[in-house]
């Protein structure tokens, strides 16, 4: 594997599921709209726009299932910015924005970037091996070309520092993601993610995300007529079955029945 990061490809699926993102991401997209959202905010980018996902976030990424879905995405790992940095010794300073999605600012630069891949690329749209970090490396030049100031956001290698527990939770209980990657993003060891969360909760991590969880459902479905089909896997459950037993097994009766 590159160390630049896992691929970069040129298509991609009609639906991108939600995700932790482990690594900084560059997205562009090459056909179609795709709708993002990170607890807190969405965000819908269209064909012929870019933008940065921050690492260490959670999101989700949903495109419509009837229109073609085309998109670029570069995954920026620590270990070849780390050799960039060294390499070009960019100024760096703090990053101001804390948004998960990061726009950024329109230039030639990135359309014209990415038509120069084209050459490069092989029948299933991944950069060939051999040209594939000196892709990386000139897109990262032309992002700090053009924004100087997000060389605060790449360069910064910090883990998670420890935030709200009860905030953070409450913002992103739908993420359908394991209990160890909740405490690594609210900065904790698991021994003491799982004691600070018993502490204000009074339950387990994973007995208060499901009850959570079925409790919105509950809300959706009674006052908003979602069917239970249309929200399961937004609300983090992945099989629709187990997600009407959980409801019936709390509530006493099925979605259906509702």
């Amino acid at each position: 594997m590159s160390t630049a990061g896992e691929q970069a490809c040129l298509s991609g699926p009609a639906i991108l599921l939600e995700q932790f993102i482990p690594d900084h991401v560059f997205l562009y997209i090459t056909e179609g709209t795709i709708n993002c959202y990170d607890g807190s905010n969405s965000y819908t980018v269209k064909s012929g726009e870019y933008f940065l996902a921050r690492k260490n976030r959670l999101a989700k990424y949903h495109s419509e299932k009837e229109v073609k879905f085309e998109r670029l995405m570069f995954c920026f790992e620590e270990a070849f910015l780390r050799s960039f940095q060294e390499k070009h010794k960019p100024v760096v300073a703090e990053f101001g924005s804390t948004d998960t999605f990061v726009k950024i600012t329109p230039t030639e630069l990135i359309p014209g970037f990415i038509r120069s891949l084209k050459p490069y690329t092989d029948s299933a749209g991944k950069i060939e091996a051999a040209f594939e970090d000196l892709k990386y490396e000139e897109l990262l030049i032309i992002l700090l070309k053009n924004q100087p100031e997000l060389a605060g956001l790449f360069f910064d290698y910090a883990a998670p520092q420890k935030i709200n527990l009860e905030e953070f939770m409450s913002r992103n209980f739908k993420f359908n993601v394991s209990v160890e990657r909740f405490a690594y993003l609210t900065g904790r060891s698991l021994s003491a993610f799982k004691r600070d969360f018993k502490t204000i909760f009074n339950q387990t991590p994973s007995r208060w995300l499901v009850q959570k969880r079925l409790q919105e459902a509950y809300f959706l479905i009674d006052k908003k007529k979602n069917k239970a089909s249309e929200i399961y896997l937004d609300l983090g459950f992945e099989d629709l079955s187990h997600f009407s037993f959980a409801f019936k097994k709390l509530f006493g009766l099925r979605p259906t029945e509702l």
